[in-house]
C-alpha cells in the first residue's frame, strides 16, 4: 500500500522541495495550494500517483474537505506537513489589525486546522501517523522587521508542543521543522521590502543574513526537504514535540 502524504503550500517554493523529495522517498503526494495550477504542475512532475489540489488553509472547513477529498482518492493518510505560511514585513508598532490578521490567519489558525483535519483522519485509522508542522528561525528568535512573523512561529512551536502531547497515545508524532535563510520567493519579497524601509539595494539585506551563516551559503529547499523526510520516516518515530532547527548554523545578532 502507497504511503500518502499531504503537503500544503506544494506549488513553490519549500514546499515544492518537500513534496519532491517524499516523492522520491516512495509518497504520493497531494500537492495542496492556494494556486491550484501550481500545485497540479508540481504533481505531474514528481509523479508517483500524486494529485494537486485547491486549498486555502486559513478557512477551517476548506482544510477538512481536503482531509476528505485525499481520504476519497487514496483510501488512508499517512503524513500531514503544514508547509504553507506567508510573511509580513514593518516594526511592531506601525502593523496594521488587518496584516496582523491576515499572517495569524494562515500561519497559526492555518496550522491548527491542517493538524485538526489530518489527527482526526489518523485516529480514525487507529495507526498512528506523522504531523510535521513549518517553523522558522524566528520562531526561537525574534527579528527586527519580523515581530509579528515571529509571534506566529512562537505559537506553531507551542501548538506543536502541546499537541504532541495529547496525541501520543494515539501513536501520532508532532513536530516542527525550523528553517533559516531559504532561497524561495518569500525571502526575494522580504529582501524587497527591507530594501524600500533601509534604503539600500536590492540583495544587501538577504547578503547581510547568508553571511551570518556557519556554512557560509543560502540555504535550498532541498535541504529543508531532507529533515522533512527523516521526520516522515519511521527513523523518526521515538522523537516528538520537537522544533529542529536546519539553519546552516545562524549566529543570531
Amino acid at each position: 500500500m502507497a504511503k500518502i502524504a499531504i503537503v500544503t503550500g506544494g506549488g513553490q517554493g519549500i514546499g515544492e522541495g518537500i513534496a519532491k523529495q517524499l516523492a522520491s522517498d516512495g509518497f504520493t503526494v497531494a500537492v495542496a495550494d492556494l494556486n491550484e495550477d501550481n500545485a497540479k504542475k508540481v504533481a505531474e512532475e514528481i509523479g508517483n500517483g500524486s494529485k494537486g489540489y485547491k486549498v486555502n488553509i486559513a478557512d477551517h472547513d476548506n482544510m477538512f474537505d481536503l482531509v476528505d477529498n485525499v481520504i476519497g482518492d487514496f483510501g488512508h493518510l499517512d503524513v500531514m506537513v503544514n508547509n504553507a505560511g506567508i510573511a509580513k514585513i514593518g516594526a511592531v508598532i506601525d502593523t496594521s489589525q488587518k496584516d496582523i490578521d491576515q499572517i495569524f490567519n494562515v500561519n497559526v489558525k492555518g496550522t491548527i486546522f491542517g493538524l485538526q483535519a489530518a489527527a482526526k483522519q489518523m485516529q480514525k485509522q487507529g495507526k498512528g501517523g506523522k504531523i510535521i508542522n513549518a517553523c522558522s528561525i524566528a520562531g526561537h528568535e525574534g527579528f527586527e522587521l519580523l515581530g509579528i512573523y515571529s509571534a506566529t512561529k512562537f505559537a506553531v512551536r507551542g501548538i506543536t508542543q502541546a499537541a504532541a502531547k495529547e496525541l501520543a497515545k494515539d501513536k501520532i508524532t508532532v513536530n516542527v521543522y525550523c528553517p533559516g535563510i531559504v532561497l524561495t520567493p518569500m525571502w526575494d519579497q522580504i529582501d524587497a521590502e527591507m530594501a524600500k524601509i533601509y534604503n539600500v539595494p536590492l540583495g544587501v539585506t538577504k547578503q547581510k543574513y547568508i553571511d551570518g551563516i556557519a556554512l557560509g551559503r543560502g540555504e535550498q529547499p532541498a535541504d529543508v526537504a531532507n529533515l522533512v523526510s527523516f521526520l516522515a520516516d519511521k527513523k523518526s518515530d521515538y522523537i516528538t514535540g520537537q522544533s529542529i532547527l536546519v539553519d546552516g548554523g545562524i549566529n543570531y545578532v
